[in-house]
């Protein structure tokens, strides 16, 4: 799933959605991808325009990106990598009792290890990423 080319990742997606809402059937990844962006009614018109520009500096956000960090995160809670990431997802799940948001509270934490890593040319610090995340629990 993790193309390296952006096109044909929106790609992926757009055909994936278009699939769902057209009753095929669908592969196992394309259900895990069906499933974040039904939960995410303001993407589905946009999904299919995989040609937009998405600027953060003028407020917008990227569904592409938005949805891949969830599915990104989904993975790191199924592997449990970092090693401790369940045990703080479930924490916040018992505080906030919704796992969507309790998703973005964390997904924050992911978009902010990416960032730095590419702003410093840096490995990815898991490290700060789980301290980062397991900071959620005490607000």
């Amino acid at each position: 799933m993790f193309f390296q080319d952006r096109k044909k990742q929106r790609e992926f997606l757009a055909k994936s959605w278009q699939k769902y809402t057209s009753n095929k059937p669908l592969e196992p990844l394309e259900k895990q991808l069906v499933s974040i962006i039904e939960i995410h009614p303001e993407y589905h018109d946009l999904i299919g325009n995989i040609e937009s520009e998405y600027l953060p500096e003028q407020g917008e956000i990227n569904p592409f990106l938005h949805i891949n960090l969830h599915l990104g995160l989904r993975d790191q809670l199924s592997l449990n990598q970092p090693k401790g990431i369940k045990e703080v997802y479930q924490k916040l799940i018992n505080q906030h009792k919704d796992p969507h948001a309790v998703e973005h509270l964390m997904m924050e934490c992911i978009a902010e290890m990416i960032y730095t890593s590419q702003k410093n040319n840096t490995a990815m610090d898991q490290e700060s990423y789980l301290s980062c995340i397991t900071s959620l629990t005490t607000k």
